[in-house]
């Protein structure tokens, strides 16, 4: 007599625990890179900054005016610094240093000790309406909001007129030197005589001359 088979068991199952074992091994070696790689990340993560930058402007010091020549007519050298376009009036004209009337009599004059064009304080000029070329003519024709610019070495100034004044002759306080950027325009008024002076007043709207001058300064190499 042969003796009895013992059944064999299906081999099915097993594999099937065998690779159920391998996926949950790669499930777990799969979330714990996961959980490194979320470490790493906040790690890497920088801390929020707590330092404040400030920055501190330094004005430059007010100009002082010289004061009014003792001898209107003497006889000194005729400097260009400029040209002066105030398209309202038609007025492109040079402009030279000084307030003596030898220098006015070539044109706007700019008066010795006040603010350069576009720079801080007051930029004061004086120009004849009638004799010579007469270039401030018709600055009584101008009005708020008005442009008026004076162009130098240094660069192109655009001025916008905020107001006007009439003053006796003795009247220096429209030279006086005030924090911003001004320019003050006078003349003899009315047209003809020197009784009064008819003044205009206008504000920058363009880029200071400081401002020019700190953008062209060249930091030396160390």
């Amino acid at each position: 007599m042969e003796p009895a088979r013992v059944p064999t068991r299906p081999r099915r199952r097993r594999w099937w625990l065998a690779a159920g074992g391998l996926l949950a091994v790669v499930a777990m070696s799969v979330g714990a890179v996961l959980v490194v790689s979320d470490e790493d990340a906040v790690a890497e993560k920088p801390a929020p900054s707590t330092t404040t930058s400030t920055t501190t402007t330094t004005l430059p010091p007010l100009p002082v005016p010289a004061a009014p020549p003792a001898n209107a007519y003497e006889d000194v050298p005729i400097v260009k610094v400029g040209t002066i376009e105030i398209p309202k009036i038609g007025l492109v004209h040079d402009v030279f240093e000084g307030i003596w009337l030898t220098v006015i009599d070539h044109g706007p004059g700019h008066w010795p000790g006040s603010a350069e064009p576009g720079g801080y304080g007051n930029a004061v000029f004086a120009g004849h309406r009638v004799t010579n070329s007469h270039p401030f003519r018709n600055i009584d024709q101008l009005v708020v909001g008005d442009e008026i610019t004076v162009t130098t070495a240094a660069g192109r100034f655009v001025y916008r007129m905020t107001g006007t004044e009439v003053v006796e002759p003795s009247g220096m306080h429209i030279t006086d030197q005030q924090p911003g950027h001004r320019l003050t325009l006078f003349a003899c008024h009315p047209p003809g005589s020197a009784a009064y002076r008819y003044v205009v007043v206008a504000e920058l709207v363009s880029t200071p001359l400081e401002n020019l001058t700190a953008s062209t300064t060249t930091m030396p190499v160390s």
